[in-house]
């Protein structure tokens, strides 16, 4: 690879370069602006991409024209302020799970790690419909796939972060293959997204069987102000996850294929305040792709630390759970729902061991399901189309169901019944079954 940086230049003029190489003019407006081009043959292209953030990454331009494939061979964590990236062309993920393992960012949440992480303020992203992110992903799923389902191994690295970021739109971008969580945020403030798509999928599993977990489509965890427009995802796990500490989250006009839905949580792994509030999930599809393991949960961990011997990786190998604090003020309205095996949810049992349930240090108030309808693919016999499962420590209250109509089958008119246990009395309203 050839690392060249040319003087600035009118716009007019440019400099034509074999390999991989960064073009630098001047804009009229007196920005600078970086063209990367791609070396176009596995050659690790990231010293190249690092040299455009140097460059330009303060209050420039930086482009990655259409039909460029840059090969991401190494990590790589720009710092950036006021920086507008055209984002036309994909960044390929190599398939080296070795040196991913052993090199990536670590991340502490869930001992999970990153590949690329971005970070700054002023960032403003356009993938233009062409441009996005290929994680290589099936390479790892099919080396797991031996793993218990929901068990990935470590060293997986989520191929974008946005961390420690404020003032950041992203727009007309995708990530395809992700090796784990597609799109995370941690510590950002004032982020918006739209038509934004992800896509996880495993064509040599067999059917029904998930190689494709843990690839959540978008999560935020320290986020305050975020907006998430036209969103589109297929995978095997969390379609949106609202993870600790996310405030004022807006997400709306979602298609969720496949997966588990869309969460708030999980909350309380740890012992710290965990809570989320004011959050709104508008205008979701949840569509059936082989499976469709839930539709809308809030889940938190039980109120003790307890060994998790069957994913010990992402607790550290130590006792997790026992987090406090609340989650308040959420809103899912306007849901289709085609094919998920459980209706509205909340379990505050995570991470139980059989002799906790019931013990959340997280209270859940004030949460409400507007305007749902469509049909659950339940288990012979099984007609639950709710269930609220919260805490004796903070009995939940204030969980309102309005114009839900979900039926147990596709071709049923039965609307089942709810579940209610360790909730404040009168604590659940618009349903009826055992409890509520």
């Amino acid at each position: 690879m050839r690392l060249f940086s040319c003087p600035a230049l009118p716009l007019s003029l440019y400099c034509v370069l074999s390999s991989a190489s960064v073009i630098q003019t001047t804009l009229d407006n007196g920005r600078p602006q970086c063209t990367v081009h791609a070396s176009g043959n596995q050659t690790d292209d990231v010293p190249t991409i690092l040299s455009a953030f140097s460059t330009c990454g303060n209050g420039g331009d930086i482009v990655f024209p259409e039909g460029e494939d840059y090969y991401i061979a190494t990590r790589l964590n720009p710092i950036v302020n006021d920086v507008r990236i055209h984002w036309r062309g994909q960044w390929t993920f190599s398939p080296d799970l070795a040196y991913w393992r052993n090199n990536s960012y670590h991340i502490e949440f869930q001992n999970h790690a990153a590949g690329f992480i971005l970070t700054g303020d002023g960032i403003w992203i356009d993938g233009y419909g062409t441009g996005g992110i290929f994680g290589n992903g099936e390479t790892w799923y099919v080396a797991e796939a031996a793993s218990p389902v929901g068990d990935t191994q470590p060293g997986r690295p989520m191929p974008f972060v946005l961390w420690n970021v404020s003032d950041v739109s992203v727009s007309n971008f995708y990530v395809r293959q992700p090796q784990l969580w597609a799109i995370n945020i941690m510590n950002g403030t004032d982020l918006a997204f739209a038509n934004i798509s992800v896509n996880a999928t495993a064509p040599t599993a067999p059917y029904g069987v998930n190689w494709v977990q843990n690839t959540d489509g978008f999560d935020t965890m320290d986020a305050r102000n975020v907006r998430l427009t036209n969103f589109s995802y297929q995978g095997g796990d969390d379609c949106v996850a609202i993870k600790p500490r996310s405030t004022n989250i807006e997400i709306r006009n979602a298609h969720c294929r496949g997966g588990n839905g869309v969460a708030i949580g999980s909350l309380g792994q740890y012992l710290e305040d965990a809570s989320v509030a004011n959050v709104v999930m508008d205008n979701v599809t949840l569509e059936r792709h082989q499976w469709l393991h839930g539709s809308a949960l809030i889940k938190t961990w039980v109120g003790h630390l307890v060994n998790q011997s069957s994913r010990s990786y992402e607790s550290g190998w130590v006792p997790r759970g026992a987090g406090w604090g609340s989650v308040r003020n959420v809103l899912f309205s306007n849901f289709r729902v085609e094919g998920a095996e459980a209706g509205p949810d909340v379990n505050q049992n995570g991470g139980d061991n059989g002799s906790f349930a019931g013990t959340s240090l997280m209270q859940v108030s004030n949460v409400a399901f507007v305007n749902w309808t469509g049909w659950l693919h339940l288990d012979e016999g099984e007609s639950e189309t709710a269930a609220f499962s919260c805490s004796d420590n903070a009995p939940c209250y204030n969980i309102d169901l309005k114009n839900v109509t979900l039926y147990t089958a596709e071709n049923s008119t039965s609307t089942g019944t709810a579940e209610c246990k360790y909730i404040e009395e009168g604590g659940v309203h618009g349903v009826e079954g055992e409890g509520c």
